[in-house]
């Protein structure tokens, strides 16, 4: 019921709140993309966050996300205690880190599925430096093929690779996704940035999405 109740407030209430804000009321700290406001920088627990957000800094940037949507995930993934997060799209492994700081805290394991042998070596050696190589394993090659080894039951997953995918890998993984479990897209604001994949979320009853940033939706699976 606790891990419920966080949930609702992280998904429901929170973008709400953002929306609802007038807009003379003043932000607070730095802008995310697309004017999303952050309350100041991430302020480390210890010295395993710190590490993590130092190395962050330094990822080579790549179709990343942005910081505000990386800070997201590590909300969803913390809030959920997810323990099997599976990754769509590695890049530079940007995102892949702000996972681990909530996976190293849950005692999770993150997937995560890159097509460019060059790019993933990149990946690789940004979760060494940031000391979290230990629980991420870096699958190299077309997702499409790849993902059939994997098994479920997965906590959140998070899709950034090809657009036009979007469905099919849907399709694929969220059989594997437990009751309770979250899907994460981006480069899907709205129905204009991807029309068949946010018909595919419309047209299941299994589902309830939401948009929680300008580039990215949330999606969960019904218990």
């Amino acid at each position: 019921m606790r891990r419920s109740r966080r949930l609702f407030f992280l998904v429901i209430v929170l973008p709400f709140v953002a929306a609802c804000q007038p807009a003379e009321w003043p932000r607070m700290g730095r802008r995310g993309f697309g004017g999303v406001g952050l309350l100041g920088p991430v302020q480390p627990k210890d010295e395993l966050e710190r590490r993590i957000l130092q190395v962050a800094e330094r990822v080579p940037r790549r179709m990343n996300v942005p910081e505000s949507d990386g800070r997201w995930l590590r909300l969803l993934a913390e809030a959920t205690g997810a323990k099997h997060v599976v990754e769509i799209g590695t890049s530079t492994g940007y995102s892949g880190l702000w996972l681990t700081l909530a996976l190293k805290r849950t005692g999770g394991r993150l997937t995560t599925f890159e097509i460019d042998p060059q790019v993933a070596e990149i990946a690789r050696r940004i979760f060494r430096e940031a000391g979290v190589d230990d629980i991420v394993t870096v699958v190299v090659g077309d997702a499409h093929e790849t993902i059939s080894q994997l098994k479920g039951p997965i906590d959140l997953v998070f899709l950034d690779a090809d657009k036009e995918g979007y469905v099919r890998y849907l399709e694929r993984l969220l059989p594997l996704v437990r009751p309770g479990g979250l899907i994460v897209a981006h480069n899907v604001g709205s129905r204009f940035d991807n029309p068949s994949y946010v018909d595919a979320l419309l047209a299941n009853p299994e589902l309830e999405s939401l948009v929680i940033s300008p580039q990215m939706t949330v999606t969960l699976k019904k218990r």
